[in-house]
């Protein structure tokens, strides 16, 4: 294909950022620019021709929404398989300085495209400046860069997906009560902003107590293990705010085996949660779910392919959360599928046939 520069006309600019906010909205995505004026950039030329080489750089597998995360990058990618000639995945188990050689080693294997989750905001900018002045498109998601030398950036709103539940939780306790935290990985972005959501909405309920938290890593055995020796330090738990991944369907179970009443509980889409949910719910639980999409790191392939091969695009991605209440949960509970699935999904029934069959 032949690519040549063209000059664009206001009229024909306005009309294509129309044309393509109307197809992006169709694919679910709303498209903002939340740190600069200039979040529409006219790419009039392609920055390399394909095959590309695509660095996947990863701070976790840990729990089963990376898991999916990274079948749904998988995904994109063979659909994407005729401009892709490799595809590297590095995952440092959350370990920072192995990231940052992670991320020198696709840097070095000429990785043309990056799509990066950072284990830190911070720590990473200089590898990523580094990868950006060298002409490598990278994109960050779920967690972001604190840097403009970035090709683009996937925005979830995580302060507003701690409120959301925060603010749900503190309703259903009329006010008053002690809760338990469970958080994620400590020194992320991700888990910063989701708490910093929650105690927001607290904040304005002074009879909420929080007793304790933990950092139980979105992931089931830890929220379970950490519900547990909240339980047996805590003869009243009123309620549990959860930053999801399935520690909820861990904290469930736990007050379950310790004989203790359910309490109100926030988590996430896990379908393991909401299984329990919908089990409980004749017996009076009361849950709620933000949803934070598997598909943000696929989302980020797709963006670092459409800013190398010249297309306009946005700098800033945004991601709609939807809230599951009682009265939505049936139409994103799977029954049929493991507690291991992510309801929030774009991966093909292929895709998912494959690996839920691993």
């Amino acid at each position: 294909m032949k690519y040549c520069k063209s000059k664009f006309f206001v009229t024909a600019g306005l009309f294509l950022v129309i044309l393509l906010a109307l197809s992006f909205s169709c694919m679910g995505a709303e498209f903002v620019h939340p740190m600069e004026t200039t979040g529409f950039t006219f790419s009039t030329a392609p920055i390399k021709p394909p095959p590309y080489k695509v660095g996947v750089s990863n701070f976790s597998v840990l729990n089963s929404w990376r898991v999916q995360m990274v079948a749904e990058i998988e995904a994109e990618a063979l659909r994407q398989g005729d401009v892709i000639k490799d595809l590297f995945f590095t995952n440092s188990n959350e370990s920072l300085s192995k990231q940052i050689a992670d991320f020198e080693d696709l840097i070095a294997k000429g990785c043309d495209i990056i799509i990066i989750d950072p284990l830190s905001s911070t720590a990473l900018v200089p590898v990523v400046e580094k990868a950006y002045n060298l002409g490598i498109v990278v994109v960050d998601f779920d967690s972001n860069i604190d840097t403009h030398k970035i090709s683009g950036h996937i925005l979830v709103d995580q302060v507003e997906f701690g409120r959301v539940g925060g603010e749900w939780l503190a309703k259903e306790l009329n006010g008053k009560g002690k809760i338990i935290i469970l958080n994620g990985v400590k020194g992320t972005l991700v888990d910063k902003q989701r708490e910093d959501g929650a105690m927001s909405a607290f904040s304005q309920y002074p009879g909420i107590e929080v007793l304790g938290r933990a950092w139980a890593h979105w992931d089931y055995a830890q929220g379970k293990r950490a519900t547990e020796d909240f339980l047996a330090a805590h003869p009243q738990i009123d309620g549990v705010w959860s930053q999801g991944g399935a520690m909820t369907q861990g904290a469930i179970e736990a007050f379950v085996a310790a004989g203790r009443p359910l309490v109100p509980m926030a988590g996430e889409d896990n379908n393991g949660y909401l299984r329990l949910w919908k089990k409980y719910q004749p017996q009076g639980f009361k849950g709620i779910s933000a949803s934070m999409p598997t598909y943000s790191g696929a989302t980020a392939l797709g963006v670092g392919l459409t800013i190398i091969q010249g297309r306009p695009y946005f700098k800033y991605t945004k991601i709609p959360i939807p809230t599951i209440t009682d009265k939505d949960i049936d139409t994103y509970f799977k029954p049929d599928l493991p507690d291991s699935f992510w309801c929030n999904t774009r991966l093909p029934d292929e895709a998912m046939k494959e690996l839920f069959a691993r």
